[in-house]
C-alpha cells in the first residue's frame, strides 16, 4: 500500500464516532469500550488517514462469531495479525480508512496503546518531532510495507518515554 500522509483534520475525530455507531449496531453489548489511539487521534499529527479504533471485549473468542457480518460491511478480516489475543478488522482495501483493533480487557496492548496516545496529547512538542521523523520517511520509502518498519525503533523509544512519564504522573497522584 503506498505511503499516504496528511495533516490533521477533525475530520478523523468524526470519522470514529460514526464507526462507533456502525460498530455498535453490529456487536451491542460486546463491545464495553471504544478508544481511537493512533496518529489520527493525535491533533497536530502528520498521518496516513486510516483511523485506528481500539474496542475492548469482555471475551475476544465471541468476536470471531461476526466474521461474516463484518465482511458483509467490506471489512477485511485479518484475525491477531501477528498480536496474540488481538483481532483486526481493516475497511478501504487500497484506499484503507479504519482499521478496528479488538482486545479483551486483560490484554496488556491496551495499556501500552493508550499510554502513548496520552503520552503525545500531553506533548505538542513531540507530536512535532514524530510528524517530521514521518515526512521524512514518506519522502525516503514510498510503500507502507518499507515505511512502517522503518519507523518502529522511534516509536519504540517514544514508548518508553510515554511509559516512564505515565509511571511518573501515576506515583504523583
Amino acid at each position: 500500500m503506498k505511503v499516504r500522509l496528511k495533516e490533521y483534520t477533525q475530520t478523523w475525530k468524526t470519522m470514529f464516532e460514526d464507526e462507533v455507531k456502525v460498530l455498535n449496531a453490529i456487536f451491542g453489548n460486546e463491545i464495553i469500550v471504544f478508544e481511537h489511539f493512533g496518529s489520527t487521534s493525535i491533533p497536530g499529527m502528520k498521518a496516513k488517514p486510516v483511523i485506528d479504533m481500539m474496542c475492548i471485549v469482555r471475551d475476544i473468542e465471541r468476536i470471531d462469531t461476526y466474521n461474516e457480518k463484518m465482511i458483509e460491511l467490506n471489512y477485511d478480516v485479518a484475525g491477531d495479525w501477528g498480536i496474540t489475543g488481538r483481532r483486526l478488522f481493516r475497511k478501504g482495501g487500497e484506499n484503507r480508512t479504519h482499521h478496528i483493533h479488538f482486545y479483551q480487557i486483560d490484554n496488556p496492548h491496551i495499556e501500552r496503546h493508550l499510554i502513548f496516545r496520552d503520552y503525545l496529547l500531553a506533548h505538542p512538542e513531540e507530536v512535532q518531532k514524530y510528524s517530521e521523523f514521518k515526512e521524512n520517511l514518506a519522502k525516503k520509502y514510498e510503500s507502507t510495507s518499507d515505511y512502517s518498519p522503518a519507523k518502529k525503533a522511534f516509536v519504540s523509544g517514544m514508548e518508553k518515554n510515554a511509559i516512564v512519564w505515565h509511571k511518573l504522573r501515576e506515583a504523583q497522584k
